[in-house]
């Protein structure tokens, strides 16, 4: 009986972590492309990669942002998609390789719907001999530079107020 009181003390001695609100939208032309070749369902799983990065790198830095707006403007898988092997039967997925990687934007906004700043990141792999076995690996490595970057730069109070050109 006595670790309840002891248990309820350091849940409100223990710092509270604010999680942000993370939104993640696609571009009308990476739209295009999701429907034309890659399948829309690969918007959902890159989505969902983008907000598992920016929560864990931001939880890491230990900052908070009430919410961050980010956009997918571009992205090219390391390896056919489902709906590629489908509509191209000659493709091969164990031995079909391309270099891929994304381009993102975000905005950050403070608890009052403030814009604290914005930032932009692309990377795509340039050698196909260091792409991966997954389908979105350099994607994949493209999200997780974007959130550790956008971390750091949150953290330092660095984002610019306007994207970059």
């Amino acid at each position: 009986m006595k670790l309840v009181p002891i248990t309820a003390i350091a849940l409100l001695l223990a710092p509270a972590a604010m999680a942000a609100e993370i939104n993640v939208s696609v571009s009308d032309d990476f739209q295009t492309k999701l429907q034309d070749d890659y399948g829309t369902r690969e918007g959902d799983y890159l989505s969902n990669e983008i907000k598992e990065d920016l929560t864990r790198e931001l939880e890491k830095a230990g900052v908070d942002v009430a919410r961050i707006d980010v956009t997918i403007i571009d992205a090219r898988p390391s390896k056919p998609t489902f709906k590629q092997l489908g509509d191209e039967p000659g493709l091969d997925y164990g031995a079909s390789r391309s270099t891929g990687g994304m381009k993102l934007s975000a905005t950050a906004y403070d608890a009052d719907g403030t814009k604290e700043g914005e930032y932009e990141y692309s990377w795509y792999e340039t050698d196909i001999r260091m792409t991966g076995i997954t389908t979105w690996y350099d994607a994949n490595k493209a999200s997780n530079r974007f959130a550790r970057n956008f971390a750091e730069e949150v953290k330092e109070g660095t984002l610019s107020d306007q994207n970059p050109s």
